[in-house]
């Protein structure tokens, strides 16, 4: 096998063992997006792992995400940092995923092959969630974070920039989809934050086993709750209230993502498979965590291997047909809360001003400005 093939079947087979959920969703996607997104993938898991590495001190997780910044670059060759990095990882790091850490050369190997577009597209989104996510972890603790906008701002680096990447990657693909490409970035934010918010809130006393909160306390600071002092036992109802407001912001993002697919055309049935399958997922444990709000434990609202294969035969059914899938959505959706989340400005350039300007110069053209209202306007 050369080293081209080894490359792009060392990610195939890795994709299944870091993520149940891409494994299932990357390869609907066309030929010409599935090696960009899987290299894509991969290269955030890297960054996540060196994140969620409890061994690190918040300084050593900064230098390693700077490292990883400028392998993904180009300037710095990914063999030193690999060995490094693998040295540090204790048994908190899942065996599959320092598998890929030492693999890090073959990933990058396999990016390196990609078209221009699709490079930059990676590259952009890898230095910008590698800049912000350490701002969060110098002061990730169980008191959570303070604002709800430090919420966005968290789920912004971690998943929003992703969904940017995505629109990108999307819009070099097809011209048809390029048409669209102002109203996709919108949303495209907000689609990522409705994903890794269903994934906080389904993980949240899991995080608080590692001594993190990601909710953010100005919102339970409304119900009389310090989340310092927060117990997944006895469940406490104010406890309850506010989780559920945040349920229905990330319901209202959904929302979002939902208008997102829609703006793909529907003779691109692959790309909007990948999106539907994961907003289907989403909604449904959306709606397990608010049926079961005395949950201990993310496998109690976790759902069925039933469940996925419904919701993969119901899109892929109405995959063309845009009402049809809107009441699919409703169906789903039925009974959660819902908030208000608005998109004010379709430019992308108010959450990377900073960041982006200091790393590239340019932050003309990029970054959703998104203003929320977090409370229950309706069920």
């Amino acid at each position: 096998m050369d080293s081209v093939t080894s490359d792009e079947a060392y990610q195939d087979q890795i994709l299944p063992h870091v993520s149940r959920t891409f494994a299932l969703t990357i390869p609907q996607l066309p030929s010409g997006l599935r090696q960009a997104v899987t290299s894509a993938y991969l290269l955030c898991r890297i960054a996540d792992t060196i994140e969620d590495e409890p061994a690190l001190s918040p300084s050593e997780t900064l230098d390693f995400l700077q490292r990883f910044t400028a392998v993904v670059a180009g300037t710095a060759p990914p063999a030193p940092l690999a060995h490094d990095l693998d040295q540090r990882l204790t048994d908190r790091t899942l065996p599959t995923e320092r598998d890929l850490v030492r693999n890090t050369e073959r990933v990058i190997n396999a990016t390196a092959r990609l078209g221009d577009a699709q490079r930059a597209a990676i590259q952009r989104c890898v230095e910008l969630m590698c800049f912000g996510m350490p701002r969060f972890q110098f002061t990730a603790s169980l008191k959570g974070l303070a604002r709800c906008s430090d919420l966005d701002d968290y789920c912004y680096y971690v998943a929003g920039v992703v969904g940017e990447m995505l629109t990108d990657l999307f819009c070099d693909y097809s011209p048809d989809i390029a048409r669209n490409r102002r109203a996709l970035n919108v949303v495209a934010a907000s689609f990522a934050q409705g994903l890794q918010m269903t994934n906080i809130l389904k993980d949240v006393w899991e995080d608080r086993s590692r001594g993190v909160s990601w909710l953010p306390q100005e919102v339970f600071t409304a119900h009389g709750v310090d989340l310092a002092l927060v117990n997944s036992t006895p469940f406490d109802a104010r406890y309850g209230a506010g989780f559920r407001e945040l349920v229905g912001v990330a319901h209202a993002h959904l929302r979002n993502a939902l208008e997102y697919t829609l703006l793909i055309p529907p003779k691109e049935e692959g790309i909007r498979r990948f999106c539907l399958w994961a907003i289907g997922l989403a909604v449904l444990t959306l709606r397990k965590i608010d049926r079961n709000p005395r949950f201990t434990a993310g496998a109690e609202v976790k759902i069925t291997r039933r469940a996925v294969a419904m919701t993969r035969l119901l899109a892929n059914a109405a995959v063309r047909h845009d009402w049809i899938l809107r009441r699919l959505f409703a169906q789903a959706a039925r009974g959660l809360p819902l908030a208000s989340v608005t998109a004010v400005h379709p430019s992308r350039q108010a959450r990377t001003a900073a960041g982006e300007s200091e790393m590239a110069g340019d932050s003309s053209n990029h970054a959703p400005g998104l203003q929320r209202s977090y409370g229950n306007s309706g069920t």
